[in-house]
């Protein structure tokens, strides 16, 4: 059953039409493997840390009634974010039964979790599909980075990535990006690093706004139905991550679907049980990480 949502789903407190997208198609399936993490940074936009369970972990048998549905849809790609991916105990099983399938991208902090387990993951570069990996360097500068992540995990990550490209794996970055930032001036910062890994000059850098905490009320404004036919195309719609994507969280043990990666703080985007459903509804623009895709084009996929 599809939850139902509050009464200012579709409207904006003045009573405007709320903006929307409807989802035309499922390219990319998202999993979050849950809260639990084992870093605490105080910035995270999932409220992560060591024992959280505002959602719960996954299992593989959680996981794969939908990777099945999700190929039934004509999927492309699966894609895991949480918390820390590789605290969970089933991830590497639900990496190799998905990548039988399509690519898989994983996003993690690259510090102990994936360091202790590089063996295991070694094999599965002789699956069909390939698997990629994005890192999480908020900042260039190695004390800002570990101010948020804890001391010496800048380059635990750094060594890890290393690790990655020297095994025959894809890594990118994600980075925090800054209001009215010089975004190739900033990236180009990261080349030493990059240079320190033995990793490509070229591996490609994912920047995004602050998202502040679960359950936080930012001061945006509010997306009309008019502001998304006057400032977007129908083209550039299609562009927005709850027209193409969905995902997949844990919640009071219960699987649940949700318009995309960066809305399970807010119930009004369950939109069921199964993804056949969850293609049904049209995806309103009232979260206020909604605006940041609006206004930034800040998009999780890298599709």
């Amino acid at each position: 059953m599809i939850h139902i949502q509050n009464k200012n789903w579709t409207t904006t407190p003045t009573g405007e039409p709320r903006g929307y997208i409807q989802p035309s198609t499922l390219k990319e399936l998202w999993f979050h493997t849950g809260t639990i993490c084992n870093l605490a940074c105080p910035f995270c936009l999932e409220g992560s840390k060591p024992g959280d369970d505002r959602l719960n972990k996954i299992t593989l048998d959680d996981a794969k009634p939908f990777i099945d549905e999700a190929l039934e849809l004509g999927v492309e790609r699966f894609s895991f974010t949480g918390g820390e991916p590789f605290v969970i105990r089933d991830i590497v099983k639900i990496l190799d039964y998905a990548l039988d399938y399509c690519p898989c991208l994983v996003l993690t902090n690259a510090t102990d979790p994936l360091a202790k387990r590089l063996s295991d993951i070694k094999s599965l570069l002789d699956k069909p599909h390939s698997l990629n990996f994005r890192v999480s360097f908020d900042y260039s500068d190695p004390k800002r980075h570990d101010a948020g992540r804890g001391e010496g995990n800048f380059f635990k990550a750094l060594d890890t990535i290393g690790k990655l490209h020297e095994l025959g794996f894809t890594v990118s970055i994600a980075r925090q990006r800054e209001k009215d930032e010089d975004i190739k001036a900033v990236d180009k910062q990261y080349q030493k690093h990059f240079k320190q890994a033995c990793i490509p000059d070229e591996t490609r850098i994912v920047s995004f706004p602050d998202f502040l905490t679960p359950g936080s009320l930012a001061n945006v404004p509010h997306i009309t139905e008019k502001c998304m036919t006057s400032y977007h195309t129908e083209e550039t719609r299609a562009q927005f991550m709850c027209d193409f994507s969905k995902m997949i969280v844990k919640q009071d043990n219960q699987m649940r679907v949700y318009a995309c990666t960066l809305v399970d703080d807010d119930k009004d985007y369950d939109l069921g049980g199964s993804l056949k459903e969850a293609m049904r509804p049209r995806v309103m623009m009232k979260h206020h990480r909604c605006y940041s895709c609006f206004a930034q084009g800040a998009s999780c996929s890298e599709i």
